[in-house]
This record gives structure tokens, sequence and C-alpha cells, in this order.
């Protein structure tokens, strides 16, 4: 009996190691939803960007129910307007019901303020961007393990992005992507996402090395720390 409890409590612990193991991988792992959906974690904090949306809005990217299914509780979402190609105002309540979390938009990031007081190694900042369709529009830069990563969302506006200094990741759409080429801006950032592309959107010309495009929904980044 008492070899049976000791190979019992092997296994488990065994497994608790493998369990540790993974969650403590020292990486933050980013999923491409669509559109500019996207899902971090460091297996420990949940972060979700414009998500959920209304899946196809505006021709853009539809995304598997599975998507909503999966969403973790008591998650940090972050949104950087409420256009349903970015934002479901229906969808985000049924998620608040059912998996809790914090929200935060471009109607409340006066409160990014008490999520930045009260989570360690994780921080939010935010920049009021222009976009012609909407009065209120944020693009985020999250500082997260000492890792910075930034987000346009809609915005073609360069002037605060140009002064961002080591972004480990920016993830942008494709027209801020060609304004910085064409006005001949520096954008210092180690890798780019492009996203925000219509489903069949196809881009030309020639694709730096530090350039994903992502079209591919389920990809996933790695950014080790």
């Amino acid at each position: 009996m008492k070899k049976i409890f000791t190979k019992i409590l092997l296994i488990i612990t065994i497994i608790c190691f493998s369990n540790s193991g993974f969650s403590q991988s020292n990486e933050i792992k980013i999923k491409f939803i669509g559109n500019c959906g996207l899902y971090l974690t460091d297996g420990n904090l949940n972060l979700y960007v414009d998500f959920p949306y209304k899946s196809g809005a505006h021709k853009y990217m539809k995304y598997d129910e599975s998507e909503l299914k999966n969403i973790k509780e008591n998650a940090v979402f972050l949104f950087t307007h409420r256009h349903s190609d970015h934002y479901s105002k229906k969808l985000v309540r049924k998620m608040k019901r059912e998996f809790a979390g914090n929200v935060y938009g471009n109607w409340n990031t006066d409160k990014l303020k008490e999520l930045n007081s009260s989570t360690n190694d994780f921080s939010i900042q935010e920049f009021k961007t222009s976009h012609k369709f909407t009065f209120k529009h944020y693009s985020y830069l999250i500082t997260w393990h000492g890792k910075k990563i930034y987000f346009s969302g809609d915005t073609g506006d360069l002037e605060d992005l140009s002064k961002i200094k080591n972004i480990d990741w920016a993830f942008v759409n494709p027209w801020i992507y060609m304004n910085a080429e064409n006005e001949k801006v520096k954008i210092d950032a180690k890798n780019f996402g492009m996203y925000h592309l219509y489903p069949n959107q196809e881009i030309n010309g020639e694709i730096p090395e530090n350039l994903i495009i992502l079209k591919k929904q389920g990809e996933i980044i790695k950014i080790s720390y």
C-alpha cells in the first residue's frame, strides 16, 4: 500500500512540475484571432486586444465560434475604439457575465492607472490617435516583462509612434506602415506584425525579414524574456 501511495505521489509531483514549467516558460505568446484581434498571455496574465468584435463586420475577417468559448476568465480586455470590426457591445456584455474580466477602451482610459498599479511587471500606456471615422481612438504601448509591444488599431497617425524607442513588436495596420515608408518616418521597432487585412487582400512588393503579414488566423508569435 505504501509503495502504491509513493508511486501516486511521484506521478502527481511530475505532473505539477510539468505544469509549472509550462506556465513559467519565460515567454509572451501572442495569438492572432483576426482583424486587430489578438490574445496575449505569459501563462499568468491573459490579455485580449480588440476582441471580441463582430465576426465578419465590414467584410473583414470572420473567426471561429470557439474563440468566444475559449476566452479566459478574469482577463484584461483592451479596445482601440468601438467600431464593430474591433468591438461588439453585445459580445463584451456576454463575455463579462460569463468570464468576468476588466474592460478598457476609448471610454475609460483613465482607469488604466489603476490596472498598472495593481499588476506586476505589466503596464499600458495610451496614446490618443487620429481616426477620421471616430472622435475617440487610442493606440497602446504595453510594457510586459521588459518587452515593449505596440498596437496601432485603425490610425494612420505617426506622431506618437515615431517618438517611441526600442519597441520589440509593433502591430500596425497597412496604411500606417505605408505612411511611414512614404514620409520617411522611422519606426524604432525590431519586429512588425501587419494586421487588419481583408481576407483576400494581398501585400505587394518586397517584404522585410522583420515583418510578418498576419493573415493566417491562429498564428502564434512568441516573445522570450
